[in-house]
């Protein structure tokens, strides 16, 4: 064991030190260090999860990229077919990163009951239909059969289901506007058979899934035309070139865009989660190393006769820095310790707990979604006791300005 090393650790195990002046520095030190350490853990954990959490929603009402044709519009009564026969479907192999294709189609409708109506937005799938994205968001009953012959099952939300005063198991009839030359009315009758809840009132308070023949026949499709084709890409973070890729490769009288594109605004809100993560962290960080600078400079005042005699001795002025970088470094764990301890058990308990709600018309979800990356702790930790001793690396340099004479008479 070498010298310098042997004189940290008798340093932190000296008894003096423990009961000395810079004993509350140090503690305040170690406090704001495991404070950080769980501040910086709660944003990224949350702030990553919630942006996770949305993007998860909007990509399993909507895919990850939406194939239409190009004299298509947004609104659901005016979708033009496209043929199911298509070079990219059902495997997309022209493009690499695409995990998913499968086809859909929408029509507007109105749900009457004796009591009340409700507009919605009639989405019909079929045997393609990926449930996967769909499962976790199903809160009672189960999911249709449209592998076979065509039925009347239907998903309904929990918020018409409540707006409405429906129940699992009960018929409905959905009004459909028709404008064959001439406008009118055409209706089909339902069977509930499952209830989701997604969180994200602006899909649950429009969205039914049906049997996509169901569409077919109200537009007087043949059953090989659909309103369009979801894909869906292996990694999100790379769905700017996949999206690129895919509109290259499709026909030119058809049109893709990504979910970033049509819902721009909220994925424009989510970027702005890094910003505020790394704004934190910053914060954090430079609060926890400013107070490890005020640890060590007290240390170094206080252990001024032990310095001079040191230097006294023949020891350089860095190995005695290495001696105070040591023991800050200990301090510094002892920190991180503390802040993953009580870190960690906050966001176990909020993701397994949900203690904490959110306003979904405001956030998208019900509660604070918790994203845990042994990754992401790794990097905060080691970022955070790196950093804290770049920063302690400066306030060190004291110890080359103490004078061997004057620090032994010193009291």
């Amino acid at each position: 064991m070498n010298f310098e090393l042997f004189t940290a650790r008798r340093i932190i195990a000296s008894k003096d030190y423990k009961s000395s002046v810079s004993a509350p520095i140090i503690k305040i030190a170690i406090t704001a260090i495991a404070l950080g350490v769980v501040i910086m853990m709660i944003s990224v954990a949350t702030g990553v999860g919630l942006q996770k959490k949305i993007r998860e929603k909007v990509s399993a009402f909507n895919g990850d990229i939406i194939i239409s044709n190009f004299d298509s519009n947004e609104s659901n009564d005016d979708q033009v077919p496209i043929s199911i026969n298509q070079d990219f479907y059902p495997e997309f192999n022209g493009v690499d990163g695409i995990s998913y294709v499968q086809v859909t189609a929408s029509k507007g409708g109105i749900v009457r009951t004796e009591t009340d109506f409700e507009g919605v937005v009639v989405k019909g799938v079929g045997a393609d239909f990926n449930w996967d994205y769909f499962q976790e968001y199903l809160i009672a009953g189960v999911v249709p059969n449209f592998t076979e012959n065509l039925n009347d099952e239907i998903i309904i939300s929990s918020y018409l289901v409540k707006r409405l005063q429906l129940n699992l198991g009960e018929r409905i009839n959905i009004f459909f506007l028709q404008e064959d030359g001439e406008r009118k009315v055409r209706s089909r009758g339902f069977k509930i058979v499952g209830i989701y809840d997604s969180g994200f009132q602006q899909f649950d308070e429009q969205f039914i899934l049906a049997d996509i023949r169901h569409i077919q026949r109200l537009n007087n499709w043949e059953a090989d035309q659909v309103g369009g084709f979801e894909v869906f890409v292996e990694d999100f973070n790379n769905i700017r070139n996949v999206g690129v890729a895919v509109y290259n490769a499709t026909p030119s009288t058809m049109d893709s865009i990504t979910i970033r594109d049509k819902y721009y605004s909220i994925f424009e809100w989510l970027d702005l989660f890094d910003f505020n993560i790394l704004l934190i962290i910053g914060i954090m960080i430079l609060i926890a190393g400013i107070n490890m600078i005020t640890a060590l400079l007290v240390l170094i005042l206080e252990r001024t006769q032990m310095i001079g005699i040191l230097k006294a001795l023949g020891s350089s002025d860095w190995s005695i820095r290495k001696v105070f970088l040591y023991n800050a470094g200990y301090i510094i764990c002892v920190g991180l310790f503390f802040g993953n301890l009580f870190g960690l058990g906050f966001l176990f308990l909020q993701k397994y707990g949900k203690v904490i709600t959110l306003d979904p018309t405001t956030y998208y979800v019900s509660e604070a979604p918790v994203f845990i990356d042994p990754m992401h702790i790794i990097l905060l930790n080691i970022g955070t006791l790196l950093l804290c001793l770049i920063m302690l690396l400066i306030p060190s340099y004291l110890v080359s300005k103490i004078s061997p004479v004057k620090a032994i008479r010193f009291e």
